[in-house]
């Protein structure tokens, strides 16, 4: 994914969050206004929300003559499923790719493992 499309996502993330329970996503316009500083005309963020739409990473719904987009994964849902589909693509040194991984993880992290593998256990 582009540095655009993230900063669209995080955007899409952003506005979710801060839209409650019953969010329903955010319109074009409103992912336009909060990329501020960006200088991005607003067909560049339509174009980017079809990319996204495209591969599936957002969903898209109409309200009225216009589309509110949402993201199809939260964060922590996302970032899960990209990690399965690297750990998934090293096929045959997948025992090798998780070492690797741990080896190379943050105190912090070590620890938040331990807490998931221990609430799974």
């Amino acid at each position: 994914m582009g540095e655009l499309e993230q900063a669209v996502l995080e955007c899409l993330w952003d506005l979710d969050a801060t839209g409650g329970a019953e969010s329903r996503g955010a319109s074009g316009r409103e992912v336009h206004a909060r990329l501020v500083g960006r200088d991005l005309a607003y067909t560049t963020v339509m174009t980017v929300l079809d990319r996204l739409v495209a591969k599936d990473v957002v969903v898209r719904e109409r309200e009225g003559r216009a589309f509110r987009y949402a993201p199809r994964l939260g964060r922590a849902a996302m970032t899960a499923e990209l990690m399965r589909e690297a750990l998934d693509a090293t096929g045959a040194e997948r025992g090798q790719a998780l070492v690797s991984f741990v080896g190379e993880a943050s105190a912090e992290d070590l620890a938040a493992l331990r807490r998931a593998l221990a609430e799974l256990a």
